[in-house]
């Protein structure tokens, strides 16, 4: 029987700290395509593919000519970032010491390309990722289970032996489906009390808080 174990990583708003990068340029994207849509609904939608962000916020019924266009002015605009986004404090650390208790760790997020790119730079820990799955490698993303079981088959684990930390309701309903643990963050933005309805098994306010509990965290009780 196997004894390898999965620690699978959500990345924005998880271990960078980018969501409200996400939400002021999706802003912009929106403002020049001429939809006046809140920030706070934004918020709301950031961990959802470009194309299903879009749906959530603007709804059926609409022209879907402009979608290319506010998806590649969302991209363009967030890219200027790409050269100083920051990682959450200790981000690194956390992903260090689960590997160096045997988690084979793996990244499960909606970025791909230049952009996941500039994603792992920022979190600065190549050294002891595995892989990722990323929105290149999916037909569907979060809350989809298939980034996170993509994720577990980089791993080589069935979903009984993975845990899934990310930050967003989305996270924890595409966790819930794929039947992995389900660990939220606070760093995203979203209360607590929206991650527990989603499923979450517990909740840290950020990765250096998670990283300051792990003996007595999930990971400690897989293992």
């Amino acid at each position: 029987m196997t004894t390898k174990r999965a620690a699978i990583f959500d990345v924005d708003g998880t271990l960078v700290d980018t969501n409200h990068l996400h939400v002021v340029t999706w802003w912009e994207a929106f403002r020049q395509a001429g939809h006046r849509v809140p920030m706070r609904e934004i918020h709301r939608g950031v961990g959802l593919s470009s194309g299903d962000l879009i749906d959530h916020l603007l709804g059926d019924g609409r022209d879907r000519d402009g979608d290319e266009q506010i998806t590649a002015a969302h991209h363009t605009l967030y890219a200027t970032y790409f050269d100083r986004l920051p990682s959450l404090d200790r981000s690194a650390d956390l992903l260090r010491a689960l590997a160096a208790r045997g988690w084979e760790i793996v990244l499960a997020t909606s970025a791909g390309g230049a952009e996941l790119a500039a994603l792992r730079g920022a979190i600065d820990a190549d050294d002891v990722i595995a892989g990722a799955a990323s929105a290149d490698d999916v037909a569907e993303g979060k809350p989809a289970p298939e980034p996170v079981a993509q994720a577990r088959e980089l791993a080589g684990v069935s979903s009984g032996r993975a845990v899934f930390v990310g930050d967003t309701v989305w996270d924890m309903e595409a966790a819930v489906r794929d039947g992995v643990v389900p660990v939220a963050v606070l760093s995203g933005g979203i209360p607590r009390a929206d991650l527990e309805a989603a499923g979450a098994r517990a909740v840290y306010r950020d990765p250096a808080d998670l990283l300051e509990h792990l003996n007595t965290s999930v990971f400690a009780d897989q293992e």
